[in-house]
């Protein structure tokens, strides 16, 4: 049974080489990223996403010119509209707008997040992106950031410009660069981290480091700009996008990032208990201390460089300036 505001969409794609041995259900989300993995695997049990109209289960290896075929249904564009949502436009023109995105701020409907995201606030802010990159309720957005992590995004105002930017991110023209504090002092000045990055095994949210065939490469550099007591403020180059990257790869090298609930450490304070006010002030981070500081992407229409930045949040500076009155003290 459909109701009208149900949008169901109906597709047969076709596995090529590249592809071959992947889980089905991996399968599917990297075709349809809109689908979760948790609902494509449903589908799948349920029948709904076939193999040429074979029922199969989730972990089923695709091979070479199998056609995954089957419906889902699509939240629909009724459900989605505009909502007044405080937005810091840091540049904008007629192609693109790039925004200074608060932590806190959840990018697009999600499960659990089904009004005030940013894309709810881009609708209400510039109504001509509405449709713009072919899923409703992603109007614009090229590329994410994680709820808790603030800073640089851009979001662009018409197919060109999104088809080019989409582009960029995947050929990794678009130069990111990130600023971090971090829990203890790295024992040099700068470094490079390139460890495979893959779903956790049991956690769908959580990635991990991982040498699954599903893992993909990923690699972040990273120079100290300060090193305050017993945390670090690091300045981070991307050279892969991968969810997580930063986070998982700072958890790995032993200078998880601070506030990070999901990859950092269990008990942060106990490292600060010779310091009651430094064990307080970390107690309370409110969040990932994570910035997208800067980026570096070439513009849709004259192809000349372009460098964006919006200056670290008053909560990271916050918490250095607190380390920095205490430090040695």
């Amino acid at each position: 049974m459909h109701h009208s505001d149900v949008l169901t969409k109906s597709f047969a794609v076709r596995v090529g080489e590249d592809d071959i041995g992947k889980r089905l259900d991996f399968f599917v989300t990297s075709a349809f990223p809109e689908l979760s993995r948790s609902s494509a695997s449903r589908l799948i049990r349920d029948g709904r996403i076939t193999i040429s109209g074979a029922k199969k289960k989730p972990g089923y290896r695709v091979n070479e010119d199998d056609v995954v075929d089957g419906t889902f249904d699509m939240p629909s564009v009724a459900d989605f509209k505009p909502e007044p949502v405080d937005i810091d436009i840091v540049y904008e023109d007629s192609l693109f707008l790039a925004i200074n995105k608060q932590p806190g701020l959840v990018v697009h409907p999600a499960p659990g997040h089904d009004h005030g995201t940013l894309a709810h606030g881009l609708l209400h802010h510039r109504m001509e992106i509405e449709g713009v990159g072919g899923i409703p309720s992603r109007p614009g957005i090229v590329h994410r950031l994680d709820k808790d992590t603030s800073g640089i995004m851009i979001v662009a105002k018409n197919e060109f410009a999104y088809h080019y930017l989409v582009s960029q991110f995947k050929q990794r023209t678009i130069g990111k660069k990130y600023l971090g504090i971090v829990h203890g002092v790295p024992d040099r000045e700068s470094g490079q981290v390139v460890l495979n990055i893959g779903r956790h095994a049991g956690l769908r949210k959580k990635m991990s480091v991982s040498h699954h065939n599903t893992a993909r490469r990923a690699e972040t550099h990273w120079m100290v700009r300060d090193a305050i007591d017993r945390l670090s403020l690091l300045e981070f180059d991307l050279k892969t996008g991968r969810t997580h990257q930063i986070r998982v790869h700072c958890a790995a090298i032993g200078h998880p990032i601070v506030g990070d609930l999901i990859y950092g450490f269990k008990k942060p304070a106990n490292g600060f208990r010779d310091t009651p006010a430094l064990q307080k002030i970390i107690s309370n981070v409110p969040r990932q201390m994570l910035h997208a500081w800067q980026l570096e992407l070439k513009h849709p229409e004259s192809g000349k460089t372009l460098r964006l930045e919006v200056p670290m949040p008053e909560d990271m500076i916050a918490l250095i300036a607190e380390f920095k009155g205490h430090a040695g003290g």
